[in-house]
């Protein structure tokens, strides 16, 4: 997913690869048949997208890694037996930066 983030537009399944054997450190290059094997799994749980009119097909996020973490973070919240007191630890845990963009944030709501 990080290379996907990455990335400024979609991607082919062979970009990737080469992509993905760059950021190696051992120098070795991924199977093609890998790659879209994961990409396929990514695609069929909803994190990745694909142009199927495009030849190849092209890839890319379904969401922003922000909105990954977001949706994250609301299926934690959402096992909660008690959301309140989840959130309260959650807000007591940032630090004053964070907070002020938390309030910043929740000023625009209204």
């Amino acid at each position: 997913m990080d290379a996907l983030w990455s990335g400024d537009s979609p991607i082919t399944a062979n970009e990737l690869r080469d992509k993905l054997a760059a950021s190696r450190t051992d120098g070795k290059t991924p199977a093609l048949t890998t790659v879209l094997t994961v990409l396929s799994r990514l695609e069929q749980k909803g994190f990745v997208d694909r142009e199927r009119d495009a030849r190849p097909h092209v890839y890319f996020a379904a969401l922003s890694r922000a909105g990954h973490v977001a949706d994250l973070m609301r299926e934690v919240l959402e096992t909660s037996s008690d959301r309140t007191e989840a959130l309260a630890y959650f807000v007591g845990s940032v630090d004053e930066s964070e907070a002020e963009v938390l309030r910043r944030l929740l000023d625009a709501r209204s």
